[in-house]
């Protein structure tokens, strides 16, 4: 992401330094835990795109920071919430917040983030921004839910998937449009465009998580967690929608009584790239991608839209 980060350089450096100021605590030990948390910050993807929305539709200003940081400390909460259900020990290769200080300080972590995000805009009046962020954090404990939901009987048909990951993961990600786009206009119709494309490269961005799961890359997961969990995945849901009747059995009964054996698993993921799953997958994914790409195209050709677009590509084309 060479021209994003050349663009950003100095913004993603003082927003940086803002968001260390407003994890501060007064409690030593939470003091301690949130600077592990920020020197263990991932990509920022999300923050970028707030950023980059700002500079597309207007200019970034104190509001757009805020509205970066709030994005960031929701994102990170749900991390550190999502790895005591996991029950996952690392995080980004590091270990989990969970693992060094056990679940109820992670939690009350995980708390703590929510609630310093929602005060940052309240003390601010950030109204307009406050509502569009609480729409995700609704909207992707919905997804999270009906996942689970729809994950004892494992009958997902497509739209639901589609359903799911548009509130779980891709939510998150308009919201980020949204907001920086808002605090550059206080426009609600050009906010809402930029939620669409950040909604359009949010189901792009799972659709290639879920690809990982079926892939020889070192990406952080074994091959075959998803299966493993009893998630169901784009692959898997088409493989399923077009296997004959006993094929399908015999995948579901794997995924619902096998999914600890390796090799019945990888039964399955060779169901999956046979019946041309993964082709499927990424066809989708690429459409989604272009959706959003095109959406772009109704504003000028700036450096900023130019780096919205390669951070979009970047969704598609990263390696973990």
């Amino acid at each position: 992401m060479e021209l994003v980060n050349k663009l950003l350089k100095s913004e993603l450096s003082l927003f940086e330094k803002k968001i260390s100021e407003n994890v501060k605590s007064s409690n030593p030990l939470l003091d301690r835990i949130m600077r592990f948390i920020i020197k263990r910050k991932g990509k920022q993807m999300r923050p970028m795109f707030v950023l980059l929305s700002a500079k597309i539709s207007g200019d970034i200003n104190e509001t757009t920071y805020r509205a970066a940081s709030l994005i960031e400390l929701l994102h990170t909460a749900t991390l550190v919430h999502d790895d005591v259900v996991d029950n996952a020990m690392l995080r980004r290769s590091f270990f989990s917040v969970n693992a060094l200080w056990k679940n109820k300080v992670a939690v009350l972590v995980g708390d703590y983030l929510l609630s310093k995000g929602l005060l940052l805009s309240l003390n601010n009046e950030d109204y307009g921004i406050l509502r569009i962020t609480s729409r995700a954090v609704k909207e992707m404990s919905e997804g999270e839910l009906l996942q689970m939901e729809k994950a004892r009987k494992l009958d997902i048909e497509e739209g639901i998937y589609f359903e799911i990951i548009r509130a779980k993961t891709a939510s998150l990600l308009s919201a980020a449009c949204a907001a920086g786009a808002y605090s550059a206009t206080l426009n609600s119709e050009i906010a809402e465009q930029f939620r669409l494309i950040g909604e359009k490269a949010g189901i792009a961005f799972q659709i290639k998580d879920d690809l990982f799961d079926y892939g020889n890359d070192n990406i952080g997961k074994p091959t075959g967690n998803d299966i493993q969990e009893k998630k169901m995945t784009l692959p898997l849901i088409y493989t399923l929608q077009n296997a004959d009747r006993s094929t399908k059995r015999k995948i579901i009964y794997i995924v619902k009584n096998q999914n600890t054996d390796k090799q019945k698993v990888n039964e399955v993921i060779n169901y999956v790239k046979q019946s041309g799953g993964i082709e499927y997958a990424i066809q989708k994914m690429k459409q989604y991608q272009s959706e959003a790409l095109q959406m772009l195209q109704a504003y000028p050709e700036t450096p900023a839209r130019l780096a919205m677009e390669e951070l979009v590509n970047y969704v598609i084309e990263r390696k973990y």
